[in-house]
């Protein structure tokens, strides 16, 4: 399976012991920088709807923003990005074998780079896929990326060996995947957690679990979507009765939440 993920609004800047790969739609990156770098921190601000601090902060990232960055300027993708998907993946405790597999099969949608590998060097950015910047391709980034996504995804699962795409990304940026472009067969995993006694997708614990189980199909070098139904991370299950096709279901009763915060 190719597994793919959405990046984070937070990173973790943290200097890593990791051998770096250079991202593959760098040419790409480049153009909407500087598309974004022709814009006030106003207008970034209203763009992303962010505070005032982050419009500035991130009016000065693209304003830095290299086409050639030097080594110290970038960290590897799936280090660098530090939301709750990313908790849930703990990418720097994986082993060799497993960081291996996800060289090779896991990817991260994003808005500036468009597909991410885990070890692509990165700069610091905030540029969310769901952002109306208008470029000679469109009014926004879906537009800017067309079929070039889903087609990057398509080349990287025929590398793999596989017809399978495990979307573990929220729908903001699996709505940037073609999906006439991608040719792929989707699952796409739900996680519950029970609420009053009603199973509700609660956005939180979602994103957390989608990185855990982007991790665990790393950790088992699992290639049979069938294994999928082995995921017990974090208190989950899988559920045969809220799952349909293509739609696993993963359910947590309030007593396992409540077991896997106090491990």
């Amino acid at each position: 399976m190719l597994i793919v993920v959405s990046p984070a609004k937070k990173l973790d800047w943290t200097e890593r012991e990791v051998a770096t790969t250079a991202p593959r739609m760098a040419e790409q990156a480049a153009i909407l920088a500087e598309r974004a770098k022709e814009l006030p921190a106003a207008e970034l601000k209203r763009l992303m709807r962010i505070s005032d601090r982050l419009a500035a902060l991130n009016a000065e990232r693209f304003r830095t923003w290299d086409r050639d960055p030097a080594p110290g300027e970038v960290r590897p993708a799936a280090w660098a990005f530090a939301g709750d998907t990313y908790q849930g993946l703990e990418m720097a405790t994986l082993d060799d074998p497993g960081r291996e597999f996800a060289d090779a099969h896991l990817r991260i949608l994003s808005g500036l780079y468009g597909v991410l590998r885990p070890r692509d060097a990165i700069q610091p950015y905030r540029l969310e896929m769901g952002s109306r910047l208008a470029t000679d391709r469109g009014r926004d980034l879906y537009a800017f990326w067309g079929t070039r996504i889903a087609r990057a995804l398509a080349d990287d699962a025929a590398a793999a060996g596989t017809g399978v795409l495990l979307n573990c990304a929220s729908q903001e940026y699996f709505g940037a995947v073609d999906d006439g472009a991608l040719g792929l067969r989707v699952i796409t995993p739900r996680f519950l957690d029970e609420k009053r006694g009603e199973a509700k997708v609660i956005a939180f614990h979602a994103k957390r679990a989608r990185g855990a189980m982007a991790r665990f199909v790393c950790e088992n070098r699992i290639t049979d979507p069938e294994g999928l139904r082995d995921f017990d991370a974090g208190g989950y299950a899988y559920a045969p009765d809220l799952s349909q096709p293509d739609a696993p279901a993963f359910f947590r009763s309030e007593a396992a939440a409540a077991t896997a915060a106090a491990a």
